[in-house]
């Protein structure tokens, strides 16, 4: 599916504060595959879609001031509908999706949007690395540009009942939790739900 597909839309972003850094692991694919589009549902020369609840996320990168970020990096990876990653260290018995891309990779475009089509992933216990608790349904992002460091954060969804057991998002400050997406609209071209995330960088000394 192509960047300027139906799933971008237009978008307003209001926020200014800087959007706040989250861990990056334990299971980022650091690896090539031969399918990173923006369409994580359907693998290239799949017939089948992945199994779970689609969804399109979409949002802008911004700078601080508002102003769009052009030709930034957005690299999301996440759990399929099970909790369970496709990397090799993931210890989950949970099943494996061969059908779900599991990690995309674009740029946004001229006014900073970038949009991704993908599954709601599945939360996962966290007894098989060894912890107590629970991992609340998340997407990772990691952002870039050549004006920024680059941000890792995640993204999650308003109304998830493990969000109060959620260690990694307990150590955001309630103040800023745009990592907290609101609960979703629907995409009125494809009927499906649609999240927003927009993401804010610092920008460095050039």
């Amino acid at each position: 599916m192509a960047a300027g597909a139906a799933i971008f839309g237009s978008s307003i972003v209001s926020a200014a504060v800087p959007t706040p850094a989250q861990i990056e692991g334990p299971f980022h694919p650091g690896w090539d595959q031969d399918d990173l589009d923006l369409d994580l549902t359907l693998i290239d020369g799949h017939l089948d879609v992945a199994s779970g609840e689609i969804i399109l996320v979409r949002g802008r990168v911004t700078d601080t001031s508002g102003n769009p970020l052009r030709n930034a990096l957005v690299d999301i990876w996440q759990a399929n509908e099970h909790g369970k990653y496709a990397h090799p260290d993931d210890p989950s018995p949970e099943p494996l999706d061969p059908n779900f891309q599991g990690r995309g990779v674009i740029h946004t475009d001229a006014e900073g949007r970038y949009a991704f089509r993908t599954i709601k992933p599945g939360a996962y216990p966290l007894k098989y690395l060894g912890f107590d608790g629970w991992r609340a349904a998340h997407i990772h992002f990691q952002v870039s540009h050549e004006q920024s460091d680059t941000l890792t954060t995640q993204m999650y969804f308003e109304g998830d009942p493990l969000l109060h057991q959620d260690e990694e998002l307990a150590k955001v400050p309630k103040e800023l939790h745009q990592l907290l997406n609101p609960k979703p609209g629907i995409d009125y071209g494809s009927g499906l739900p649609l999240l927003r995330f927009d993401v804010v960088l610092t920008m460095t000394d050039v």
